[in-house]
């Protein structure tokens, strides 16, 4: 099929998505940008990047990327080691240089590691954080930027205590009155919205903003004391002219491509950034309602040809973003076309309209990333994995927390550390049945047969008899590593001298023991 042509047809649930997805990722742009202490301008290039470079280049149907929170410590760290900021995006174009070779060694194979309970508890801590994240600006407490997923903040502020703060003496009516009314009419057109007809297609965010910009301007009107002041409102910088705009662009330092502070930094972004990237693509196939599987390694080169081109023009460093991509996802995009169109929509919209995005309150966004948040973390999904067996939810509660309490990465490392044990525990389980009639006996393993089995194999073999039958069972097995092929031919020696009649059973045996000429012992394959 022609992509372009493949592309179009999805146009209908792709270009609402798009600018419900835009709406979302402009305040989170400029957030990240200022927590990590860059201009603001620099987000918002770093999401038109993330939109037009990263979502044409990648093959993921509905990831979108932009600057992510979960780099903003290291950008921020590396921003005040090094002497400008121009410096800084050198080292970010360095960095989209390493992931492009780390796609040529075929690096994306990592991610096929991590468990799916671990994926499923990093969406679910995802939600949680945006929920708790989101509640304050909700209320009209707008101290903290947005796009910020860490615990604690630099102010002495932790997640919980800010928004203990905010409910307790910082409420704002105007942004209560907005985001309530917001999240009434979401979690109400999720369940109203028509299966048919021109309005399915219409997004409820994109509703949503529209309600909350005329919803402030009616505030003004009828309860001045009520209505949102800049401070409540999304901040796009403005530029006076079409050169003034151009100017918010700029092009690296490479005077410094010498300093081993610039290539520390860049394999420090490449690497965290590279694997941020990974997880959040293998989460979003996770979502995608066609469960189709993105090529993990063209998603490198993807990435890498972003963060070029954003270090190139004077942008933060780009990752695909799980926020993003869940509300892409949410509002119904079928293709990257989406993604397409929401850098386009960024691009523009700061070029030509940056006063009208100004009017839009941060509590009508805050519902949106609510509401997104619940779906991600919906209660279902922890009954879930409850059923599955405690292999499945510890892990995934293990996620959750350590992600709640530290960020992202950390609690993901935690999380596939606790899963990892659960894998190793269940290989320690018995792996070998012994069974016996008078003295037929019967030794069958159960599953694959490792080092770590080979104990419990010349244990189960001891307890056979002189003058047996025994019949060693590997058809349920594909693998049998040379540890236990030795300890099964060493017995296999011994029984000529035991009077043991030995039969080996399963398309593995003739490999894992050879035949014998013993005077005592018959040796048979069946």
């Amino acid at each position: 099929m022609n992509p372009t042509r493949s592309l179009l047809a999805t146009a209908r649930a792709d270009i609402p998505a798009s600018i419900v997805v835009a709406l979302v990722a402009l305040p989170l742009c400029l957030g990240v940008a200022l927590a990590s202490g860059a201009p603001l301008f620099s987000g918002i290039i770093a999401g038109v990047v993330g939109g037009l470079v990263v979502g044409g280049l990648s093959k993921s149907p509905l990831s979108v990327s932009g600057p992510a929170a979960g780099l903003t410590v290291i950008v921020l760290a590396a921003i005040e080691s090094l002497p400008s900021f121009q410096i800084f995006t050198l080292a970010v174009m360095l960095a989209g240089v390493m992931q492009l070779a780390f796609s040529f060694t075929r690096a994306g194979i990592l991610a096929e590691f991590v468990p799916s309970s671990v994926i499923t508890g990093m969406l679910a801590a995802i939600g949680l954080i945006l929920i708790l994240k989101q509640i304050p600006h909700a209320v009209g407490y707008d101290a903290e930027a947005e796009g910020i997923f860490e615990f604690s903040t630099a102010d002495g502020f932790n997640t919980i205590s800010r928004l203990w703060d905010s409910v307790t003496g910082r409420l704002t009516p105007g942004a209560v009155l907005i985001a309530a009314v917001s999240l009434a009419f979401l979690f109400w057109w999720d369940a109203a919205r028509p299966k048919q007809g021109p309005l399915r297609f219409v997004p409820g965010p994109l509703v949503v903003v529209v309600i909350g910009v005329v919803g402030n301007a009616l505030l003004g009107a009828m309860m001045p004391e009520w209505q949102l002041g800049t401070r409540h409102l999304v901040q796009v910088p403005i530029a006076a002219s079409p050169a003034e705009f151009v100017n918010l662009f700029s092009l690296p330092d490479f005077t410094a491509i010498t300093s081993g502070t610039v290539w520390s930094v860049a394999v420090t972004l490449a690497i965290v950034a590279s694997l941020e990237s990974l997880l959040s693509v293998k989460a979003i196939d996770e979502l995608d309602p066609k469960r189709r599987t993105t090529d993990k390694n063209w998603e490198l080169m993807a990435q890498g040809g972003g963060n070029i081109v954003s270090g190139l023009i004077g942008g933060l460093p780009v990752t695909s973003v799980i926020v993003r991509s869940s509300a892409n996802v949410d509002s119904g995009a079928e293709s990257k076309l989406s993604t397409l169109l929401h850098g386009t929509w960024l691009l523009v919209s700061v070029a030509l309209i940056p006063a009208v995005l100004n009017l839009i309150p941060l509590s009508a966004l805050a519902a949106v990333l609510i509401a997104t948040g619940y779906k991600l973390t919906k209660p279902k999904l922890f009954v879930e994995r409850f059923k599955q067996g405690w292999t499945q939810f510890v892990p995934l509660v293990v996620t959750v927390v350590a992600i709640l309490f530290t960020d992202l990465l950390e609690g993901i490392v935690i999380g596939m550390v606790v899963g990892f044990i659960f894998v190793i525990a269940r290989n320690f389980r018995p792996a070998i049945t012994v069974a016996h009639d008078g003295g037929d006996w019967l030794v069958r393993a159960r599953r694959n047969l490792y080092f770590i089995h080979k104990y419990e194999l010349q244990k189960s073999l001891a307890r056979v008899p002189d003058g047996a039958n025994l019949m060693i069972d590997l058809t349920s097995t594909n693998y049998v590593d040379l540890d236990n092929v030795d300890v099964i031919n060493a017995f296999i020696r011994n029984a000529a001298y035991r009077d043991i009649a030995v039969l080996l059973r399963g398309d593995i045996a003739e490999k894992t023991a050879p035949k014998i000429n013993a005077p005592l012992a018959e040796v048979r394959y069946a």
